[in-house]
């Protein structure tokens, strides 16, 4: 509910269908804009829109498992891609959306795993050819258009991208026929022999991976150290640029056991893992990754599987992209990893931004929290926790409002799965209620929003990974025809890009608002109320207030994770007299006394009230 005049009109300004000269007039503020300032989309364009036909296999002739096309399977490609998100662009951005982040478009290996357990690079992450857009996805000229077409909307596009590893190029002939392949340490596997301590000396002079000098990595020279390192003839020249095809710029020590020196030097589930260490890796991604900021001009990038590449990598690579997009005239790129860490300890993901240096994070701890409480039910002492860990990011506090936050993605799952999952008796108004909260604190709470592309349509799916990646448009895929959405009578057989689904209204009123509102896109955050395991606090509550930046007005968010309603005393500031509301119903109008209001709360809902008076 909005009732403020000034933001009703600000909404409807945003919401309106920018004309032409509007569209050009906004590209300069588009590259003021900071990047707390955005509300990000997260597609999978294979799953998107099919805007072409003609390109669905990618120009590859042959069956399925030559060019990976299969809409009747959840692991191959669907048809979606670039032109297809063009044309959907007025749906994207009728959500409230400032952002689009794409999951990588570059030329993937099409189809790869063993016999039997084929499945396609739909997802963009198994890259052979670094330099250039996958077909199955369009051109190049397609991705321009789709850059210019964003923009001139006055929406940023942020790319995903990959330096820890390529697609499954390389494989190793003492793994053959086995299922996988152990990570062999370089203790037990030392660079100076082959096959182990004992065996025959080779890099003589390699003083190990951890003298980053160029003059050192001159002296690796043997790369079958660990593994004696195999390629297929005709994949001998597949990957781009060419110095990629070379073992000697891999580990080639087996797959990671994601813990202890595995977790940076083993590949990925098979995926060729990068020797990140060496210079000529790290001159290799700046080129790479520098040059799509110089030919196409994106917003930013998302670095897949961050926390499993060394520090010393980003500590090079990250300067490097940010100095070449203000060469570009985009000084508010932004930089954020993927550190998955869904524990919620403090200290796991903010050691990235201390000791890898990056610019920032996803949360993975958000996600967690949220999870936790509105899914689960938990007491919202988890979501306490959660912030008191701001501090400790580099940059502090301030730092933490540029954390891309969500609730559901392409890997853990989508928000309504862990909903449905933790309720199974739950009726569908309970789903929906549930499924509302968790985008509603997405949406008003500290960091940058991305919601993750169907959520708005209510899809749930069974589970992560593949499950989790459903088509926009009418699917073929049994297992999505057979799952039920949130909200809606709808089914994966038909397209969903209607906007009067509730979760889409929802996260479109929420999304305008907060553009809208300064203090929830750059306000400090200061937790009010939540409730522990012991008792204290009054059960599902959560209550924050967020301040102007520039006029430290005061903005009361509370929310009610529980079944039942809630009617409660929440501190504010002693000057906050007189509120109205953003959002929800249950705002006070003034204060019970300096200090103190009384609010009432919906069960499963959300208020959002600004302070408009004071003494």
């Amino acid at each position: 509910m909005i009732r403020t005049l000034a933001t009703a009109m600000a909404i409807a300004i945003i919401a309106a269908p920018p004309a032409a000269a509007q569209q050009v007039a906004r590209q300069p503020e588009l590259r003021r804009r900071l990047p707390q300032d955005e509300v990000i989309y997260f597609v999978l364009p294979d799953r998107f829109a099919n805007g072409d036909r003609r390109n669905d296999r990618g120009g590859i002739a042959g069956d399925r498992l030559a060019h990976g096309f299969d809409p009747t399977h959840k692991g191959f490609f669907h048809g979606g891609d670039i032109k297809g998100l063009i044309d959907r662009l007025d749906y994207i951005q009728s959500l409230g959306m400032t952002a689009i982040w794409l999951t990588p478009v570059f030329k993937n290996k099409p189809v790869q795993g063993g016999k039997g357990e084929e499945s396609a690079g739909y997802h963009g992450y198994w890259i052979t050819d670094f330099t250039t857009v996958d077909p199955h996805l369009g051109a190049d000229t397609d991705f321009t258009a789709l850059v210019a077409a964003a923009h001139a909307r006055g929406m940023k596009v942020y790319m995903d991208i990959i330096a820890n590893h390529t697609a499954d190029v390389f494989y190793f002939a003492e793994c053959e026929g086995k299922a996988t392949c152990a990570y062999r340490s370089r203790a037990d596997f030392p660079y100076a022999t082959r096959g182990g301590p004992k065996g025959e000396p080779i890099n003589r002079g390699f003083a190990g991976d951890r003298v980053m000098t160029t003059q050192n990595f001159a002296r690796l020279t043997d790369p079958n150290y660990a593994y004696t390192v195999k390629i297929k003839p005709q994949e001998r020249t597949i990957k781009v640029p060419a110095w990629l095809n070379e073992p000697i710029h891999y580990h080639n020590r087996g797959n990671t056991m994601f813990s202890n020196e595995s977790s940076t030097m083993g590949d990925f589930v098979g995926l060729d893992d990068l020797m990140t260490e060496s210079p000529r890796v790290v001159k290799g991604m700046i080129d790479i990754y520098g040059d799509w900021i110089d030919r196409f001009g994106v917003d930013g990038f998302r670095i897949d599987t961050a926390r499993h590449v060394n520090p010393e990598f980003w500590t090079k690579f990250t300067p490097a992209m940010l100095d070449r997009a203000k060469a570009k005239g985009i000084p508010n790129f932004h930089i954020f990893g993927e550190a998955a860490w869904s524990e919620p300890e403090i200290g796991l993901l903010q050691r990235h931004t201390v000791v890898d240096k990056l610019p920032s994070v996803l949360d993975f701890a958000f996600a967690t929290a949220v999870q936790q409480t509105v899914a689960e039910g938990k007491p919202t002492a988890a979501l306490a926790k959660l912030f008191w860990g701001d501090a400790m990011y580099a940059g502090g506090e301030p730092a933490a409002l540029q954390l891309p936050t969500f609730i559901g993605n392409h890997d853990q799952g989508r928000f309504a799965m862990f909903v449905t999952r933790a309720n199974p008796q739950a009726d569908d108004a309970e789903l929906l209620a549930r499924t509302r909260l968790g985008h509603e604190m997405l949406l008003t709470l500290r960091g940058v929003p991305t919601i993750y592309y169907g959520d708005e349509q209510g899809f749930a799916g069974k589970g992560n990974d593949q499950d989790s990646r459903q088509t926009m448009f009418a699917s073929s895929a049994a297992t999505y025809l057979e799952e039920k959405l949130v909200g809606t009578a709808r089914t994966h057989r038909q397209d969903h890009f209607r906007t009067d689904h509730p979760l889409f209204q929802t996260i479109a009123t929420l999304s305008k608002l907060r553009v809208a509102t300064p203090a929830l896109r750059r306000g400090r955050q200061v937790t009010r109320a939540y409730h522990d395991a012991s008792g204290e606090g009054v059960p599902g509550l959560f209550a924050v207030s967020r301040f102007d930046p520039a006029s430290d007005a005061e903005v009361v968010i509370a929310f009610n994770t529980s079944a039942a309603p809630i009617a409660a005393n929440i501190e504010v500031e002693a000057r906050s007299t007189d509120f109205g509301a953003l959002y929800g119903t249950g705002c006070p109008t003034t204060a019970t006394a300096p200090g103190s209001v009384a609010v009432t709360i919906a069960p499963f809902s959300t208020i959002v009230c600004a302070a408009t008076g004071s003494r």
